[in-house]
């Protein structure tokens, strides 16, 4: 970066091109019934979430690459571009599958909006005045989960919910104008071949294996499967492409040292225990404690609460103690949250689970902030676009892991509980609607979802123990001079 980059200002940007991402990922969740209401095609409504999921997950990565070879600014803006005309076109959305497109566009732009702004952090502030920019950007998506819903609900009561969309554009337009103006960037000296075949065959490979997971998770086995089976062909053809291009997409040496190999397995690690506790933890405090929406709903919430705090107390302690101690406590607290759920039993006060989510928020935010401060601080500028790119990839897989994996566990244990038979989709729904007084006549049913819910919550405690496993693998050190075995080059 040029000195004359003006950093608070570009900063500014930054967390508005954030939060133009992390408030659509709440808002929508929201506004969707009502949007399905209108448009029809009930049968395709987990497709709107799943659709900009996979684009975001797929592309991050290409885009991470990209702004190694020509710069942060330019990708940044055309993710801007491109979220926001995905935007667009969803607010004049006229059917089902068209939204399905137009929020797969937007995902296209996310994958590159997240990563860039998190390496456009890196490059502006050394590793001791990072940590506190980057906890800044947690409060970010702190405030836009309460925001979103909030903002979702007042839209649609007042105006068309096309605004739930086009909100984005001013936002989106003054994040660009910032990176425009303020952000001033050495105009790149590297030359190197782009590698189209490894872009293609990584983004064909991976929305293979989104796919898949979805349609294991919507119980289509043998579309599933079928799936799977096109992206281990795409996956091995990957491997290959990867090993003799000269300039790699994805630097198979890079990806498998110690530093990078555990981080991102415990950024995994994480995406999938944040998605268990974010799908179920609601389900269990509302039907199995018997309490209302509302209060469920709260007690997730305590998650974005203990998150931002997480990065908060590691920027501010990780000279004082090192990023591998936080690492430690972070990877401890995510199991002790999990253990608390796995804990609950009928008549257990709801605020248990609230503080199960916190301990989950709190250690994510740890182990989020470390990891990310460790990683560009373990690789040369020229590799920090795709460094920073490879942690967003694995929180963004491990959460379409989890959903698949949890649900799995999850309709596991129902049937098994329920004398080997699943319980119909609508009995579920007439159980989340009833009152705890209505339920009663449900009982046999609310307990058989109470022990597959129990049998989710122990795999989930399972699932978070690894990030201390994975923790504990890490180099001893200080700030980043135990980080030398990850290489200076592709």
């Amino acid at each position: 970066m040029k000195k004359n980059t003006h950093r608070p200002l570009v900063i500014a940007a930054v967390m508005a091109s954030m939060a133009m991402v992390a408030i659509e990922a709440t808002i929508v969740s929201t506004v969707m019934p009502r949007i399905a209401s209108d448009l029809g095609g009930l049968g395709l409504y987990s497709w709107v979430f799943a659709s900009f999921l996979l684009a975001q997950t797929a592309m991050t990565v290409v885009f991470g690459k990209l702004s190694d070879l020509y710069g942060r600014k330019p990708v940044m803006l055309t993710g801007i571009a491109i979220f926001l005309t995905g935007s667009v076109l969803c607010g004049f959305a006229w059917s089902m599958p068209a939204m399905i497109a137009f929020r797969l566009l937007q995902g296209i732009g996310a994958g590159a909006v997240q990563p860039m702004a998190l390496t456009i952090v890196g490059d502006l502030y050394p590793a001791r005045e990072r940590g506190k920019v980057q906890g800044y950007l947690a409060s970010v998506w702190a405030a836009s989960s309460v925001l979103g819903p909030l903002a979702g609900g007042l839209i649609v009561s007042n105006f068309s919910w096309g605004w739930i969309f086009w909100i984005n554009v001013p936002i989106g337009i003054a994040a660009a104008a910032g990176f425009w103006w303020f952000l001033h960037e050495t105009p790149a000296v590297r030359r190197a071949s782009i590698d189209i075949p490894g872009a293609i065959l990584f983004t064909v490979g991976i929305a293979a294996l989104m796919i898949c997971l979805t349609e294991f998770g919507l119980g289509q086995p043998g579309v599933a499967w079928a799936w799977a089976g096109l992206f281990a062909v795409v996956a091995l053809l990957f491997i290959a492409q990867e090993r003799r291009a000269a300039d790699p997409m994805v630097s198979l040496r890079l990806w498998g040292t110690r530093v990078m190999a555990t981080l991102n397995g415990s950024a995994l690690l994480g995406g999938m225990a944040l998605m268990g506790a974010t799908s179920f933890v609601p389900m269990y405090v509302q039907v199995v404690l018997g309490q209302t929406p509302v209060v469920a709903g709260l007690m997730l919430t305590m998650v974005t609460l203990g998150w931002p705090i997480g990065a908060t107390l590691a920027s501010r302690t990780f000279l004082r103690f090192g990023l591998w101690r936080l690492m430690i406590v972070g990877g401890v607290l995510l199991p002790l949250g999990t253990a608390v759920f796995a804990l609950l039993e009928p008549g257990h006060p709801p605020m248990l689970a609230g503080v199960g989510s916190f301990l989950l928020g709190l250690g994510m935010g740890l182990v989020s902030l470390c990891s990310l401060i460790i990683i560009q601080e373990s690789v040369d500028v020229a590799q920090r676009g795709i460094a920073t790119a490879s942690n967003v990839f694995s929180r963004n897989l491990g959460s379409a892991l989890g959903a698949a994996f949890f649900g799995a566990v999850f309709n596991f244990g129902l049937a098994r509980l329920h004398g080997g038979q699943s319980i119909p989709e609508d009995q579920l729904r007439h159980l989340l609607r009833e009152s705890t007084v209505q339920a009663a006549a449900d009982s046999v049913t609310r307990l058989a979802l109470g022990g597959a819910l129990h049998l989710t919550f122990v795999a989930l405690l399972l699932t978070s123990v690894g990030t201390i496993v994975l923790a504990l693998m890490l180099p001893r050190g200080g700030v980043i001079g135990s980080m030398r075995e990850v290489p200076k080059a592709s």
